[in-house]
């Protein structure tokens, strides 16, 4: 996935609460399913189903490690979504700089009353 399909997805991959919990617990490290499910009042399926989606994405790949298939954090579409984010952040501290410049105005023309 390119572009906005990627980026969709990894948005709608990060909706969910589950989802960036998991992404969380895998920056910590490589997990399995079951280690993954254990936290959660979900079944392992469901968390399954949390990691198809989250794969789908590109967030997480899955290897073998003899009997095991260990998940692990791929962070490349998190840095794309940052990339993506950083345009509204200029964009809020120009806000917020124009801003207190307005206020410093007012308070300087201002004739100190109230009301």
């Amino acid at each position: 996935m390119v572009g906005t399909e990627a980026l969709d997805a990894t948005f709608a991959a990060l909706a969910d609460p589950t989802r960036r919990a998991i992404l969380a617990r895998l920056a910590a490290g490589e997990a399995t399913v079951t280690e993954l499910a254990a936290p959660f009042p979900i079944s392992q399926p469901a968390v399954s189903k949390h990691l198809r989606v989250l794969e789908d994405a590109g967030l997480v790949s899955r290897r073998r490690h003899g009997p095991r298939r260990p998940c692990r954090l791929e962070a490349r579409p998190l840095r794309d979504a940052l990339a993506w984010l950083v345009d509204y952040r200029d964009y809020w501290a120009e806000s917020y700089q124009r801003l207190d410049a307005l206020l410093d105005d007012l308070q300087r023309t201002g004739d100190g009353t109230t009301g």
